[in-house]
C-alpha cells in the first residue's frame, strides 16, 4: 500500500506540473466565462442552453485532461525508460499501473472540481436575456478574487520557495474555488444571507458528479492504451471510445437482442449516455435520485475494474528496457 500511494502521489504531482494540464483548465474556464454571452441569442430557454453547453464543455475538458495526463504519466515514462528504474526496485507491475491510474484520476478530479465551480458560477450568473437584467456581482467578485489570489500567491511561492507556478496555482485555485462555492451558497445575488435562493440547482450538481464518474472510466481507458501506445494512438482511440459511448444505445443497444456483434459491442463500449443528463435539463420534473447515482457509481466501479485488469494483463507482457 505504501508503494502504491507513493506512485500515485508522484504521478499526481507530475501531472499537475504538465503545462498542458494548466492550459486545458485555463481554456475551459475562459469558455465558461464567455458562455453566457454565447447562449443569449435563442428565442427561449437561454439558461437551459447555457447549462447544456457548460456540461458539454466540462465533459470534453475531463476527456482531454484524462488522455494527456495518462499519456504523460505512463507513455512518456516508457519512452524515456525511467520505468526501468522503477520496476527494478521491489515494485510489481500491477501496483505500478494502479498507482498511475490513481494519480491521474486525482488530477482529473481536481481539474473537474475547478471547472465545475466555474460552470456553477456561470449558471448562477445566468444569461442577460433582456436590457433590464443585471449582472450578478457576487459571482463576478468571487471568481475574480479566486483567480487573482491564486495567481498572486502562486507567484509568491514560486519566487521565494521555488514552487512550480502552474501546479501551485491549480491547487490554490481549487482551494479558493471551494471557498467561493461556500460563499455563494449562503449569499444571494443581492448580497443578502439567503441560502434558499443561492441560484444553484441540484440537478446541475449531480450532473457534474455523473460526468466525473464518466471521466474516471475514460481515465482507465487512457491508462490502458498509454501503457502500450504513444499519445497519438491513445488520443485517437479514446476519442473514438468517447464518441461511441455517447451513441451506444443507438449503435449497439437496439440491435443487442438480435445480433451478437451488437451485444458484444454494447458490453465492451462504455455507455456514456448513463452519465449525460441533457434531456433532463429541458424537463422541469426530472430529478436525479440517489438510487440512480448509486447504480451509476456501481457501473463505473465494475467497468473501471475490468479495464484496469486488461491494462495490467497487457502491461505484464510488455518488454521493458
Amino acid at each position: 500500500m505504501y508503494i502504491l500511494l507513493t506512485i500515485a502521489k508522484n504521478t499526481f504531482t507530475e501531472t499537475l506540473r504538465q503545462p498542458i494540464y494548466a492550459i486545458i483548465i485555463a481554456s475551459a474556464i475562459l469558455l465558461f466565462v464567455i458562455s453566457p454571452s454565447l447562449t443569449m441569442y435563442t428565442m427561449s430557454d437561454d439558461n437551459k442552453l447555457l447549462r447544456e453547453i457548460g456540461l458539454s464543455t466540462l465533459f470534453l475538458t475531463s476527456l482531454f485532461i484524462a488522455i494527456f495526463s495518462a499519456s504523460g504519466a505512463v507513455a512518456q515514462e516508457l519512452e524515456s525508460k525511467t520505468v526501468t528504474t522503477v520496476l527494478s526496485k521491489p515494485v510489481r507491475r500491477p501496483i505500478f499501473i494502479l498507482g498511475k491510474f490513481l494519480g491521474v484520476s486525482s488530477a482529473v478530479a481536481i481539474a473537474h472540481f475547478i471547472c465545475t465551480t466555474a460552470l456553477l458560477m456561470a449558471i448562477r450568473h445566468g444569461v442577460l436575456e433582456s436590457a433590464g437584467d443585471e449582472h450578478d456581482w457576487t459571482v463576478i467578485l468571487a471568481a475574480t478574487v479566486s483567480v487573482f489570489a491564486s495567481l498572486l500567491l502562486a507567484a509568491f511561492f514560486d519566487y521565494y520557495f521555488g514552487w512550480k507556478f502552474s501546479s501551485t496555482a491549480v491547487l490554490l485555485l481549487a482551494l479558493f474555488s471551494a471557498f467561493s462555492l461556500i460563499f455563494l451558497g449562503f449569499i444571494d445575488r443581492h448580497w443578502a444571507f439567503h441560502p434558499a435562493e443561492n441560484g444553484f440547482n441540484a440537478i446541475d450538481v449531480w450532473g457534474t458528479v455523473l460526468l466525473l464518474l464518466a471521466a474516471i472510466i475514460l481515465t482507465a481507458w487512457a491508462t490502458l492504451f498509454s501503457s502500450r501506445f504513444n499519445i497519438v494512438v491513445t488520443l485517437s482511440v479514446c476519442v473514438g471510445i468517447f464518441l461511441l459511448g455517447l451513441v451506444s444505445d443507438y449503435v449497439f443497444g437496439r440491435f443487442a437482442e438480435t445480433h451478437l456483434w451488437a451485444k458484444i459491442g454494447y458490453y465492451l463500449v462504455p455507455n456514456l449516455q448513463i452519465f449525460w443528463i441533457s434531456d433532463a435539463i429541458y424537463e422541469e420534473s426530472s430529478k436525479i435520485t440517489f438510487r440512480y447515482l448509486a447504480m451509476a457509481a456501481s457501473y463505473t466501479a465494475c467497468y473501471t475494474g475490468a479495464v484496469l485488469a486488461a491494462a495490467i494483463a497487457l502491461f505484464q507482457r510488455r518488454q521493458i528496457g
